[in-house]
């Protein structure tokens, strides 16, 4: 004779306190990103999975959530999602479905993204890596999903440049150098700083699907740096990041700025309502602390920020 067993997660608790997120994390699965005319990408991705929990219930069902998670993911794996963020969205509405006690459904998930390009001296075939991001939070209310990258390059301190090229028109001047040739050897010959590995952050949050291309946002956070960095590099490419960085040397805040700038340039069909957010965080080479600059902005707000 067989025996019901007890469901104690739909009891209640001894302190009837509603809690925001209940659920699992480190859930890794396979995910196949569909292309036209190419083969899919294939990426290794951790997923986080929660709900909301009300007061009057002891726990979630675990169980549901695995299940849920697992149905769609081997879903998209199977027919080869378009989009990350849709898988995310596509979880969300369904755990939302499967619960009747939840509010609130949250899926989000990590993953490192392979992308071929060319060296820009050398014209070398080589790869990068980019850590990408994606989540959505489903409601009664419907979905909003978000899709981002994280991403790496090289800054150069304007301060400190500023410095070696003080210095260096005062060496020019002493050796009787001519003003006119001071002034033109500077403008040609960027002077050293100090250098970073930058940590650019991008992310775009919508309802529903934000639209906008993941090769995209990666593009605006490599170039919103002094200089984009490889995996491979020949002298000729040392060189080449070495001169594109220091002509173009940004402190923390205008990496951010040159994000908000690139947004606006390409995304200008997102609606007034998305939120962006942005984050610079530099490895500094001569200080034990790093820098750090960021903002979360809705659109609308940004494009008047950057039309004025």
């Amino acid at each position: 004779m067989s025996h019901q067993l007890p469901d104690v997660q739909a009891t209640s608790p001894d302190v009837t306190v509603g809690l925001s997120q209940v659920g699992v994390t480190g859930v890794d699965k396979l995910v196949k990103i569909a292309r036209e005319g190419k083969r899919p990408i294939v990426l290794t991705a951790e997923f986080e999975v929660f709900v909301d929990l009300p007061g009057w219930r002891k726990g979630a069902d675990m169980s549901r959530n695995m299940e849920v998670i697992d149905e769609i993911l081997e879903d998209a794996t199977r027919e080869e999602a378009y989009q990350v963020e849709e898988v995310c969205g596509e979880a969300a509405e369904r755990l939302l479905e499967r619960h009747d006690y939840t509010s609130k459904a949250e899926v989000s998930m990590e993953a490192e993204f392979m992308r071929r390009e060319q060296t820009p001296a050398s014209d070398r075939e080589t790869q990068h890596t980019v850590d990408i991001v994606a989540s959505a939070t489903a409601t009664e209310d419907g979905t909003r999903e978000e899709i981002g990258a994280n991403v790496t390059g090289m800054t150069v301190c304007p301060c400190s440049q500023g410095m070696s090229t003080a210095r260096a028109k005062q060496t020019l001047e002493d050796l009787g150098v001519e003003e006119e040739t001071i002034t033109q050897f500077l403008d040609e010959v960027p002077q050293p700083g100090h250098s970073q590995r930058g940590h650019a952050t991008l992310t775009v949050e919508a309802n529903g699907d934000p639209a906008v291309d993941l090769n995209d946002i990666i593009d605006i956070a490599r170039d919103s740096m002094s200089a984009r960095i490889y995996n491979l590099a020949k002298r000729p490419d040392e060189d080449h990041m070495t001169y594109e960085a220091h002509a173009d040397a940004k402190f923390v805040e205008d990496c951010v700025r040159a994000l908000a700038e690139g947004v606006v340039d390409e995304f200008d069909h997102l609606p007034d309502d998305a939120v962006i957010t942005m984050s610079q965080s530099n490895d500094e080479s001569i200080h034990q602390h790093n820098a750090h600059a960021e903002r979360v902005v809705e659109m609308g707000t940004l494009r008047d920020e950057i039309a004025d």
